[in-house]
């Protein structure tokens, strides 16, 4: 079970989801409401074909949605809500805070501050011990500024959820389509786990009716090795299938066994770290 609207009753930046990988809810703050990203992922669910109603963020806007979206998390008010009202009991719990949205939260010019503003609101919310994550591609975060925001994550013991999608250039500029290199994020990953540890995410699919080739997940293996060796720290590695319409009709998900016999494979290569699957949750 899988909920994921971007948006919610009228809020523009802030918006809680039913996360599989959460195991609960996970309250998404988007800070690319102009959809702008420097990838342009083959499985991206953000939907480019059509203009964004807003570019630009009102910081005073988002802190209000959070502050009340929490308010009404802790006093239940949430899950009487028709959305969330038929989620199971074992999940009625807000497990995090999550910047992702719409394109790259670092790219935003105040990321730095909107972090110190959520931080500050969740504290004062009565979530002091709920954690904050950043998803991201890993290409913006060796900024000077962006990493003063991640530092005040690690002191609040969030979580840096970095993007790996694939072993060699070839494939990464296949699913990612970027112009950015393929070694400047696998230095940006291994500089960020020297740091903290960092949690590994990785999307496989079908591309024009075919997975990726074994070559490649030993190559993908080969990668997370020697972020390994060079010193970085992975806590858990999430491989996982489109759950979500993709941005290409010719993506499509894994079968189960496909994502399990990919599992697999990196707990053989590298099996001092736990991996984690998630499957297709079909059309829906």
């Amino acid at each position: 079970m899988s909920l994921h609207p971007r948006t919610y009753r009228g809020s523009t930046y802030v918006y809680p989801v039913l996360s599989r990988r959460a195991r609960g809810i996970s309250i998404g703050i988007n800070l690319n409401p102009d959809k702008v990203c420097n990838f342009d992922c083959i499985y991206c669910q953000v939907d480019r074909t059509t203009e964004p109603t807003l570019r630009r963020v009102d910081e005073e806007v988002l802190r209000r949605e959070l502050a009340a979206l929490l308010r009404e998390a802790k006093e239940g008010e949430l899950f009487e809500r028709p959305e969330f009202r038929t989620v199971p009991e074992t999940l009625r719990v807000v497990r995090d805070i999550t910047f992702a949205g719409d394109g790259e939260p670092p790219s935003y010019s105040n990321f730095k501050g909107v972090v110190e503003d959520v931080l500050a609101i969740k504290k004062a919310a009565g979530f002091e011990d709920l954690k904050v994550i950043l998803l991201t591609n890993a290409t913006l975060i060796d900024r000077p500024r962006v990493k003063e925001a991640l530092r005040l994550l690690d002191q609040d013991h969030g979580e840096l959820w970095l993007k790996l999608d694939a072993g060699t250039e070839e494939y990464y500029r296949l699913i990612d389509r970027t112009t950015i290199p393929f070694e400047k994020v696998l230095a940006n990953i291994l500089e960020a786990a020297r740091e903290r540890p960092v949690v590994l995410q990785s999307l496989f699919m079908k591309v024009r009716g075919q997975g990726p080739a074994p070559e490649e997940i030993e190559a993908f293996c080969d990668r997370v090795a020697e972020i390994l060796s060079g010193g970085g720290r992975v806590s858990l590695i999430q491989v996982y299938t489109v759950a979500r319409p993709p941005a290409e009709t010719y993506v499509a998900p894994l079968a189960d066994a496909e994502v399990d016999r990919i599992a697999e494979a990196v707990r053989r290569r590298v099996p001092t770290i736990p991996v984690e699957t998630f499957y297709s949750a079909g059309p829906a």
